[in-house]
């Protein structure tokens, strides 16, 4: 049965002013335009409890008790990864029967809600334990010294923009529309990877990597690309050049020989910690800023993507490299936070970004 009309409190209220004038059931209905079963309705309530406001409803009571409640909540707090499904079984072992939407109100009320889960590097306890010496080691260094180093990092950056994440709106069997549809190109040309690396003084070269990077080409990166971009930026003689734990930048010899003490990266001066994009700005930050400008527009071909790559590196504002520097403080603080866990990226310049 559909759900009934309700009357509005001044149509109530005149149906009983009406009634108290003398005026009987039908001749009130035809009067307001409403049945006469509605208004004795009204009245009857009025004379019982003297009032026309709506009175509170119990509604349906809930299937699920407070223990089988706390049951659940249990359950997904200590096991994130169980489903509905194994929770509605559970619930019928113990003699309740509910439906997978029952459960998830149930869980929506707790403040829980199902979401995709991150997926985030592989973490052994030595990772964890050199995250946390890290954090702990430059927490308090200033704000200065984080400004004099130079960021490096590689990324992919797709022809057609993120196919996973993208969604249209359609109607049904409008699928291939090309306007619903997203193209692939075979053959390794739907994206390109870039070497970039950026200071608070401003972005550096960008380099794109064809082929399989190893080591002989990224000492070529760094020779070609490195201390051109630092002269460029103007850093001075204090700057440092910071790359992660990735096999590939194992060339230990070669930064001693060029850049003596000047290094964070694989056993270097300072040793950049494994498995952590989390805690530089390149990763997680700079780069997603940067393809968030690229993929504003609709990409033609690879071409035009390295020309929007281009414009959109050199939009980039100082202020907003500033910050990403000068929150490596936070970054560590997060880090201890979490006890060497990654973590919410919730720095106040990404929320500006």
């Amino acid at each position: 049965m559909p759900k009934t009309r309700e009357l509005c409190k001044d149509i109530r209220d005149k149906i009983v002013d009406l009634h108290k004038a003398g005026m009987g059931y039908r001749t009130i209905g035809k009067q307001l335009g409403e049945k006469a079963t509605t208004v004795g309705a009204i009245i009857r309530k009025w004379k019982k409890c003297k009032i026309t406001e709506n009175l509170p409803r119990s509604g349906a009571p809930c299937k699920i008790s407070p223990r089988g409640a706390s049951m659940i909540l249990r359950k997904v707090r200590n096991e994130p990864r169980t489903t509905r499904q194994d929770l509605v079984n559970d619930l019928n072992r113990a003699g309740t029967t509910v439906s997978k939407k029952t459960i998830s109100n149930t869980l929506r009320r707790q403040g829980l809600k199902s979401c995709s889960a991150r997926k985030v590097p592989f973490l052994k306890p030595t990772h964890v334990k050199a995250r946390l010496k890290f954090a702990n080691d430059h927490l308090n260094d200033p704000e200065e010294e984080w400004e004099k180093v130079m960021w490096s990092d590689e990324t992919k950056i797709e022809l057609f923009g993120l196919n996973s994440t993208r969604h249209v709106w359609r109607k049904k069997n409008d699928e291939y529309n090309p306007k619903n549809t997203i193209p692939t190109v075979k053959h390794g040309g739907g994206n390109i990877i870039l070497w970039g690396c950026f200071s608070a003084k401003g972005t550096g070269r960008l380099h794109r990597i064809v082929g399989r990077m190893d080591g002989a080409m990224y000492r070529e990166i760094l020779a070609n690309n490195l201390l051109p971009s630092v002269r460029a930026l103007k850093m001075g003689r204090g700057w440092v050049f910071q790359h992660d734990n990735n096999p590939k930048h194992t060339v230990r010899a070669f930064l001693d020989e060029q850049f003596p003490g000047k290094w964070i990266g694989r056993r270097g001066p300072v040793e950049w910690p494994p498995r952590s994009p989390d805690l530089t700005p390149l990763d997680f930050y700079l780069w997603g800023h940067l393809k968030a400008i690229v993929y504003a527009v609709k990409i033609r071909d690879v071409q035009h993507l390295i020309l929007r790559i281009l414009e959109a590196c050199a939009s980039i504002s100082f202020a907003v490299l500033l910050s990403l520097c000068e929150e490596q403080e936070k970054r560590d603080a997060l880090t201890i936070q979490h006890n060497g866990q990654h973590f919410e990226h919730i720095l106040t310049v990404v929320r500006n970004l």
